[in-house]
């Protein structure tokens, strides 16, 4: 089309009337055409001149990007930005001439947090630079699906060396805790008055050596227990999948937990969809998952809180939120809370949400977070309920004469 009105534009002295118009309809349905194939794109297009000024947007960047819509003309492109961040990454980027790709921003879009790529590149036409092109696409999906399988990934690595090294610490542990055992009962036994003959010195030695052993008591406790934890996390889990009332469970927890949460000045918030369907799963790990979470909720509001959950079914699953208004997760820490052993907290283990992980997991579902820091935290589980309904073919009578085959095909399409 370019060479065709390159062409044209030579003899436009020699053309009629009639023909200057065919070519400018012309030239205007190849624009249109042009405009919708934009426009159909799932990424965001913006071009500016050499003067960075917007001279074209599709739908889908004034869709991606928060705009600021202003009057006057000849306004640079990244006024048209209502993000400071990416704001100022593209003035700073296009003053500068520079050629970037796949730069990262977290940006709000209709309430809900969502993570663009953004390049900008430089726009040449006949061998010269013309101006700027500026891509936009969404990847939040895609890096949640890439997070979700490294996860995947990381829960395969350690099952393999997780049940030998486990036994190979718990064994001895056990030993341990027999042998430690055995020695308060010797000590206690020296203790008594008959054997000890009064002497108090000797009595003070036993009592603090009885209290130090006590604190490697608490220690083998202690490590016993991260130990059963591990296994749990790395084993396949043998799931009692029975169909029930997802809302009864969440309230019966929610009950549980209530005395802890007004401890900890905490309000509960229960929005539990009515016509939310029973369907089949474990109720003991999903509760365990559940609590897992309300437990991270509670240490993420040191100074008190609200704590909302929420059920809902849409797209054929039910979508379990539940919500904090505490200190929220740094984007850096976002990708890796899910990994085992991956903690903030001093005296946390690093496998609560590796565990909750797997329970989702385990279910065919999945388990999504949404934060950031200083504003709460958000985690969604999705857990596909299986269709009931059965589609029969219908048969409303015999089947047409097989001398016409095409007849015979046209009205089994028709019943189908």
């Amino acid at each position: 089309m370019r060479e065709f009105l390159a062409r044209a534009l030579k003899k436009l002295n020699k053309l009629t009337a009639e023909q200057i118009t065919d070519l400018l309809v012309s030239a205007a349905g190849e624009i249109e055409r042009l405009e919708s194939v934009l426009d159909s794109l799932s990424e965001g297009i913006l071009v500016s001149d050499t003067n960075h000024s917007l001279v074209m947007a599709n739908k889908r960047a004034e869709r991606y990007l928060p705009a600021v819509h202003h009057e006057q003309e000849n306004v640079p492109v990244w006024f048209f930005v209502d993000d400071d961040r990416l704001r100022a990454f593209l003035e700073d980027t296009l003053r500068a001439g520079d050629r970037v790709e796949g730069r990262e921003f977290d940006v709000d879009l209709a309430g809900k947090s969502r993570l663009l790529s953004v390049s900008v590149l430089p726009l040449v036409r006949d061998h010269q630079v013309s101006g700027s092109l500026i891509y936009v696409e969404d990847i939040t999906e895609r890096r949640g699906k890439e997070a979700q399988l490294r996860r995947v990934e990381n829960l395969a690595s350690l099952t393999t060396l997780a049940a030998g090294v486990a036994h190979e610490i718990k064994n001895p542990l056990g030993s341990l805790s027999i042998h430690v055992q055995l020695i308060q009962r010797a000590i206690a036994s020296m203790s008594t008055p008959e054997l000890s003959g009064g002497m108090g010195e000797r009595t003070d030695w036993l009592s603090e050596l009885n209290r130090y052993i006590g604190v490697v008591n608490e220690e083998i406790a202690r490590l016993n227990h991260i130990v059963v934890d591990f296994l749990f996390a790395v084993r396949p889990m043998d799931l009692e999948l029975r169909e029930g009332d997802v809302n009864g469970v969440i309230a019966d927890l929610m009950d549980f937990v209530r005395y802890e949460l007004e401890a900890a000045h905490i309000q509960a918030v229960l929005e539990l969809q009515g016509d939310v369907p029973r369907f089949a799963f474990d109720d003991r790990y999903l509760k365990q998952a559940l609590l897992n979470l309300i437990k991270n909720a509670i240490a993420a509001m040191p100074g008190g809180g609200s704590l909302t959950v929420k059920t809902e079914y849409a797209d054929g699953a039910v979508v379990i939120t539940v919500t904090d208004s505490g200190t929220g997760i740094s984007e850096t820490n976002l990708s890796r809370i899910f990994e085992p052993y991956f903690t903030t907290r001093e005296s946390g283990s690093g496998l609560g949400l590796t565990l909750v992980f797997k329970i989702i997991r385990e279910h065919r579902g999945e388990v999504t977070v949404r934060s950031r820091e200083g504003a709460g935290a958000s985690f969604i589980i999705t857990l596909p309920v299986p269709q009931k309904e059965t589609r029969l073919i219908a048969f409303d009578g015999a089947p047409p004469p097989l001398a016409d085959p095409l007849a015979a095909g046209e009205t089994a399409g028709r019943r189908v």
